[in-house]
């Protein structure tokens, strides 16, 4: 399984106000698509897979999810725990930022490989969840989608002990990304099958040896097409969902424009490099752009 720790450094640097504006310049009036990472969810209380602050952890992948039922017992008594912090997490200024930003200059949408619809409730338009999202449940079988909130209702009804040590177990566990949180004794945790079919329940976002929604995969390539400009915001570019698009643009003569905390797997291929931390760079450019 992949191991997730603190990423490979350049934490702390401050890019200059030249860079900023420059940056400004760059996007100001022209097409730009966003590109998001999980830097845009830290300040929302949802903790990140490569910041400097990341825990180390192997989260699960599709392969051992559908392959072992103790495997499904684990994350599905994980998930249940940290739930508690995705569900109550609400848009942070980064995302009412660049909400804003999108009434300022014309964004052509925004990409986000986070599963926590913020950006979708901040009120960005329009919005493709790269990675899924979280809030929603589907059955493997007959393709039938839940309601992930509903089914925490259910989750803690067939495991009472878990109910009634939830307060202790998630208050234990708020350091846990996308709500992946670490729980001993998970081999007698209890899940549903899908009430419609009777088939095997995943959350509806993408698990690492997955492949992204080949149709959102799409739309966002179009997104990029009509772009004159990548904008990618708090992604460490670790993974090559989110990578891809930045080769693309490079490739095809598109400016990129990376601002994040600490280094990406971007960087070389980058417009312009900004440093620092999101709420402070997306602030000066809606300043800039105003």
């Amino acid at each position: 399984m992949p191991s997730w720790g603190p990423g490979t450094g350049g934490f702390g640097r401050t890019s200059p106000e030249e860079d900023l504006v420059a940056a400004a310049e760059l996007f100001r009036g022209r097409p730009t698509m966003v590109l998001t990472g999980a830097g845009m969810s830290t300040g929302a209380g949802l903790p990140d897979y490569r910041g400097r602050d990341a825990v180390p952890r192997s989260p699960m992948t599709y392969q051992e999810f559908v392959g072992s039922d103790l495997s499904r017992r684990r994350y599905w008594a994980r998930s249940t725990v940290g739930w508690r912090w995705f569900e109550r997490a609400r848009p942070h200024h980064t995302h009412l930022t660049l909400a804003q930003m999108g009434d300022l200059t014309p964004l052509t949408g925004v990409v986000t490989q986070n599963v926590d619809g913020l950006h979708q409730a901040a009120g960005s338009r329009p919005v493709l969840d790269l990675h899924g999202n979280l809030a929603r449940v589907v059955c493997l079988g007959c393709r039938a989608v839940l309601d992930r909130g509903r089914l925490q209702d259910e989750l803690l009804a067939l495991n009472p002990e878990v109910a009634r040590r939830l307060d202790a177990l998630a208050e234990e566990t708020r350091t846990a990304p996308d709500g992946d949180a670490e729980v001993d004794r998970t081999e007698d945790f209890r899940y549903p099958a899908c009430p419609r079919c009777g088939g095997m329940l995943k959350p509806e976002v993408v698990f690492f040896g997955e492949n992204a929604d080949r149709g959102v995969v799409e739309r966002a390539w179009a997104m990029l097409e009509d772009a004159a400009v990548l904008l990618v915001l708090g992604s460490s570019l670790s993974v090559m969902s989110g990578l891809r698009f930045v080769r693309r643009a490079a490739q095809h003569g598109r400016d990129v424009v990376i601002a994040n905390d600490g280094a990406t797997r971007g960087d070389d291929l980058a417009t312009l490099r900004i440093h620092g931390r999101l709420e402070d760079v997306l602030t000066r450019w809606a300043e800039l752009l105003t």
